[in-house]
């Protein structure tokens, strides 16, 4: 069935002539037009047979082809009118397998849109693509959060500072919300010549499956702990946290010396630091 339907649509060059769909610095967008890519990474969740999903920007539907072809049930949220037009076509060569939204993603429930279980596949605008993230990985946990995966595509930057670990220069707040109740890694680096227009920076998927989260810690407390932690990085713990109410006495209980800086505390420090501050 997905190879007929590949053979029944159009090159998406096609696709984005028929429509004038030039890209959108405006939006953020960077089209994908490369097929065998868009499988590779529609595949990095595992099977999506009957599976609910949910993409951010599809634009002229690159990405959004290849979920389709991978047999899940889609909700796709396009910001961009102008792109509507090309998803409908999408909508009537998978029938049943698509509902396109048009608005804004930032503004979208995206649990009350795709279900419970939903896998987030995107390859993700630019400028909104951070706080996005912080969304999903904010969202409530009990003990697991509604969504199965997140497949992101972000700048090498970003997804660089999304799994680093301590001691690096990459390694600061992102990467504790990103790790503290998930496994975040790189499943994909993506060249900037498979954009259309090429981004002035490289690419990269990331891959975050959920694991249960550590019992006793609020996610409001790490949130406070690694902001302040993290605004003064170059600083040691006992000045960037001398403000932040019972820190301090968090991490000597914890046995943390107040002369590292933040960029030395692992996931799991921060975790039981946070721990201690919502006890006290």
């Amino acid at each position: 069935m997905a190879a007929e339907t590949r053979a029944k649509l159009p090159p998406l060059r096609e696709v984005i002539a028929a429509h004038g769909l030039q890209a959108s610095k405006a939006l953020g967008q960077n089209f994908l037009l490369d097929e065998q890519l868009l499988d590779r990474i529609a595949a990095i969740p595992g099977p999506l047979e009957g599976q609910p999903a949910f993409e951010v920007g599809p634009g002229p539907g690159g990405l959004t082809r290849a979920i389709l072809r991978a047999g899940a049930k889609l909700v796709a949220v396009e910001r961009d009118r102008r792109c509507l037009p090309a998803l409908a076509e999408l909508d009537a060569a998978f029938p049943g397998q698509l509902r396109v939204l048009s608005g804004d993603a930032m503004e979208v429930d995206a649990r009350a849109e795709a279900g419970e279980g939903a896998h987030i596949i995107a390859n993700l605008p630019y400028n909104v693509g951070t706080a996005l993230l912080i969304g999903w990985l904010s969202a409530e946990w009990s003990p697991l959060p509604w969504w199965s995966t997140l497949t992101l595509m972000f700048q090498m930057e970003v997804a660089e500072r999304i799994v680093a670990k301590p001691g690096g220069d990459h390694y600061g707040r992102l990467a504790v919300l990103s790790q503290w109740r998930s496994d975040a890694r790189i499943a994909m680096k993506v060249h900037r010549s498979a954009f259309t227009p090429p981004p002035k920076v490289m690419s990269a998927v990331v891959h975050i499956t959920p694991r249960p989260a550590p019992e006793g810690v609020q996610l409001k407390h790490l949130e406070r702990l690694t902001a302040t932690a993290f605004g003064q990085r170059r600083k040691m713990l006992r000045q960037s946290l001398k403000g932040l109410p019972g820190a301090l006495e968090a991490l000597e209980a914890v046995g943390i010396d107040p002369q590292r800086r933040a960029e030395t505390v692992s996931v799991e420090e921060f975790v039981e630091v946070a721990r201690v501050l919502g006890r006290l």
